[in-house]
C-alpha cells in the first residue's frame, strides 16, 4: 500500500482492531476490569469512523461523540444510520466510567452488549472500505 491516506485509514482500524482486543482480554481476566473495557468498546468504534471519513477526506474533529461523527458519516453514505443505536449505546463509556464517580463498574451485561455494538460498528465500517485497507487481511 502506497497511497498515505490509504495507510491512515488502515492505522485508525488496526487502533480500533487493537480496542477491540483489549477489550476482550480485560473483560475475561480472571479479575477483569470493564470499567476500561466498555471505554475500548467505545474507542474501537470511534476509530472505525474516522478511518471512513479519513477514507472520504472529511475532515472531523477531535470527538468522543460517536453520534456527531455519525453525523458527518451518513453524509457520505446514509446506510449508516443503521449504526444509530451503537453510537447512542457507546458514546458515553468515553467517560462514564473512567473517572471517579457513583458509577465504579459496568455489569458484564453491559459489557457484552457494548462489546458486540463496537463490533457491529468495526465490522460494517470494514465492510463499506476497500478490502486493501482491512488490517485483519494484512496479517
Amino acid at each position: 500500500m502506497v497511497d498515505p491516506r490509504l495507510e491512515l485509514v488502515q492505522a485508525w482500524l488496526a487502533k480500533a482492531l487493537h480496542d477491540l482486543g483489549t477489550a476482550r482480554k480485560a473483560a475475561v481476566d480472571p479479575d477483569p476490569y470493564l470499567d476500561t473495557a466498555v471505554y475500548h468498546c467505545q474507542q474501537a468504534a470511534e476509530k472505525s469512523l474516522k478511518a471512513f471519513l479519513t477514507f472520504h477526506d472529511v475532515l472531523f474533529d477531535k470527538t468522543h461523540n460517536l453520534g456527531s461523527l455519525l453525523v458527518q458519516v451518513t453524509v457520505v453514505d446514509p446506510s449508516f444510520m443503521v449504526l444509530a443505536d451503537a453510537a447512542e449505546t457507546l458514546t458515553p463509556y468515553a467517560t462514564l466510567y473512567r473517572y471517579p464517580s457513583d458509577l465504579q463498574e459496568p455489569s458484564g451485561e453491559e459489557f457484552c452488549e457494548a462489546m458486540e455494538r463496537a463490533r457491529d460498528v468495526y465490522t460494517f465500517v470494514v465492510a463499506m472500505l476497500p478490502p486493501e485497507v482491512n488490517p485483519e487481511q494484512a496479517r
